[in-house]
């Protein structure tokens, strides 16, 4: 697969009618919605397993900055 640049892909953009526009709009962001629900599942995921393995601390912020600075 060859390598476009951004300015290379808006030319590509507008080459298209406005419904392709508009359909490649929705449909990127589609995807980028789908990554970043992707993401915070992956992140969910690992809170999870650190919980599971005790990892985990409780109090407010103010409690755990001041345990971290001794």
């Amino acid at each position: 697969m060859s390598t476009v640049t951004f300015s290379e892909a808006l030319e590509l953009v507008e080459s298209l009618s406005d419904e392709e526009r508009l359909a490649l709009v929705e449909i990127v962001n589609h995807r980028l919605v789908e990554r970043r629900r992707d993401e915070i599942a992956e992140s969910v995921r690992e809170a999870r397993e650190n919980y599971a393995h005790g990892e985990v601390r409780k109090g407010t912020a103010d409690e755990i900055l001041r345990d971290l600075r001794g």
